[in-house]
């Protein structure tokens, strides 16, 4: 075998191994964060964390539908204030909500139009099968505006996203 054929073929495994060890949507989803390095899950600190789900305050039902849009779409909360999203697929394909800025959101969904069929399992997302529910739990620590939205595969583009309003 030639020299630069083997390089070749070294080369073309080496760059699935790469990915692999990066991590895979399925068993944990870092998303890339647009501050810096930060994870997805670094910079969810910024506007909130995991919550505990003894210390829920409020639930809200929220509905995911084919007409790529959220109910509601727009949600209040105090800060401080931990939330248990009930969120339910009311349509016929796969969508998800998912909680950042929407600079991360666009993001997230550029990497899954380029990656289609990714299932990511963070605590400030919840993906589900067409008529599947599922809950989030999310304490909302500072003040102001965090956005939502569905990254499947054309769906934020479509205008499925929302926003969560954190007053003092």
């Amino acid at each position: 075998m030639n020299k630069s054929i083997l390089i070749s073929l070294f080369a073309a495994a080496a760059f699935p191994l790469a990915a692999l060890a990066a991590g895979t949507h399925a068993g944990g989803h870092d998303m890339p964060a647009s501050h810096g390095d930060m994870s997805m899950s670094e910079h969810s600190a910024m506007f909130g964390q995991p919550g505990d789900p003894a210390k829920v305050t409020r639930t809200i039902d929220v509905v995911m539908t084919d007409n790529m849009r959220f109910d509601p779409s727009s949600i209040n909360v105090k800060e401080g204030e931990t939330v248990r999203f009930m969120v339910r697929n009311a349509g016929k394909i796969r969508h998800e909500m998912v909680l950042g800025s929407l600079d991360e959101l666009k993001e997230h969904a550029k990497e899954m139009r380029a990656n289609p069929g990714m299932v990511h399992s963070e605590p400030n997302q919840v993906n589900l099968k067409p008529g599947q529910r599922g809950t989030m739990v999310w304490q909302f620590t500072q003040p102001g505006k965090v956005d939502f939205a569905c990254t499947e595969p054309g769906h934020l583009e479509a205008g499925m996203a929302g926003q969560v309003e954190v007053a003092r």
